[in-house]
């Protein structure tokens, strides 16, 4: 395996992209405010662990991709692991995390917008809606364009989010870290469980692996670069996020946009807004190139209608998937705006999926990986970190049960389906068939 080449065209370049998009996403945008309204200054404890957390937990899902480079992703490793149905609920819950999820993020960088525009939930719809219709035909031109397209926003973002974070850093006070632990030091543990949404994306990046045009060899390097930018842009902006704006953090939802106006003045609402849509852009673009290639492979393996399962193959598009995928998240946004949920429901219940997914895959991972050399030792450290993440997530695991639920479901109505066509295929054989005569 390790000579393979790809009958992908990305590069890993591109491919670091696709990881900065996906993990550094809409997180860095709204996540700092939420995380120091739970936590206060010691939020940073919980940043913290999870950047610590994301080096072995990228490096077992790249060693995957680069050894089993498959558009099913985890669910992929699940069924090599643990057989179909750990494959279906695995595939299940990452496909139908990513619309109330892209629902939220998209609601996120609309809220941006809106502070700029005015024009309140509205605008905030409107917008919401228009990244969601872009994201939706970048990825219906195919990966080549995505791939180009991400290259750009992650690019672009990184340079916006140095700048605002240099400019703001000259009005940072240390006074403003104390007292470091208002609510106690176990408010850490729901702070952490809500920044699992920003550090979520080291596995989508999985189901995009035969993409790549040397699995294994630009795969492992992009996970490296993206560990790195992720984790220091992260605490770059969590800690300018309470040392400038002090105990404003955990009112504001807009931080981002805070400290551009601070570093920059009061009329920063519009680059803060621009580095907000390419914020989302970037997070949504990965989530729906993986989501719908995921769709396409459970397609092809008998966990989602056959229907879906076109583009599976490395190199197609997979245009029916992604159109699933994408009219969910419409109806996502839809019931959202209308019941006047608020995003930090959804942010936690799509959290306890990707936790889920983790859990899973990182299982697999200590099964499947050589029992000797680092990417071993990685997954076992990995495991153990995701095994506390379940048990912070809490009630909001109700989602992914449900959806396991209906995963297993599925699969045993397909079973059924398919005992009863086997017969009638076979109307007028004799009883030589193999059906009445049991082999072996």
């Amino acid at each position: 395996m390790s000579d393979m080449t790809g009958k992908g065209r990305l590069t890993a370049v591109q491919g670091t992209a696709m990881y900065v998009g996906a993990v550094l996403g809409t997180g860095v945008i709204a996540l700092p405010a939420l995380a120091a309204e739970a936590a206060g200054p010691a939020s940073l404890v919980a940043w913290l662990g999870l950047v610590v957390l994301s080096a072995p937990l990228a490096a077992t899902f790249a060693a995957l991709g680069a050894r089993y480079p498959d558009s099913g992703g985890v669910s992929t490793y699940a069924r090599l692991a643990f057989g179909e149905r750990a494959a279906a609920v695995v595939g299940w819950c990452f496909y139908f995390a990513v619309p109330p999820g892209a629902a939220a993020a998209a609601l996120f960088g609309g809220a941006y917008v809106s502070a700029a525009l005015g024009g309140g939930t509205a605008t905030t719809t409107v917008t919401a809606a228009l990244l969601m219709v872009v994201v939706t035909a970048a990825n219906a031109v195919g990966l080549r364009v995505s791939g180009t397209l991400q290259l750009a926003l992650a690019g672009l973002l990184v340079t916006l989010l140095l700048v605002s974070v240099g400019l703001s850093l000259p009005h940072a006070h240390l006074s403003n870290l104390s007292p470091f632990a208002p609510h106690g030091w176990t408010a850490v543990g729901p702070a952490a469980a809500l920044l699992v949404w920003s550090f979520a994306g080291w596995e989508a990046i999985t189901h995009l692996a035969a993409e790549f045009r040397r699995p294994d060899r630009d795969l492992p390097r992009a996970t490296a670069a993206a560990v790195a930018i992720v984790g220091v842009l992260y605490l770059l902006v969590a800690f300018a996020t309470v040392t400038v704006l002090g105990t404003g953090a955990a009112g504001t939802r807009a931080p981002l946009g805070e400290l551009m106006a601070t570093g920059l003045g009061g009329g920063a609402r519009w680059p803060a807004a621009g580095a907000a849509v390419l914020l989302t852009l970037g997070a949504m673009n990965a989530y729906y190139a993986g989501a719908a290639k995921l769709g396409a492979a459970l397609g092809r393996d008998g966990a989602l209608p056959a229907s879906l399962s076109r583009g599976s193959t490395a190199g197609d598009v997979p245009r029916r998937s992604l159109a699933v995928n994408s009219a969910i998240s419409f109806a996502a946004l839809a019931v959202v705006v209308a019941t006047g949920l608020g995003s930090r429901p959804l942010v936690l219940l799509t959290t306890g999926s990707f936790v889920t997914v983790y859990a899973v895959g990182v299982a697999a991972a200590v099964k499947l990986l050589p029992r000797r050399g680092g990417s071993r030792i990685a997954a076992m450290a990995a495991l153990l970190a995701v095994i506390a993440l379940l048990l912070m997530s809490g009630a909001y695991l109700i989602w992914p049960v449900a959806v396991a639920g209906a995963a297993s479901l599925y699969q045993r109505l397909n079973r059924r389906r398919r005992r009863r066509a086997v017969p009638a295929r076979r109307v007028g054989d004799r009883p030589e068939s193999s059906v009445d005569t049991p082999s072996g």
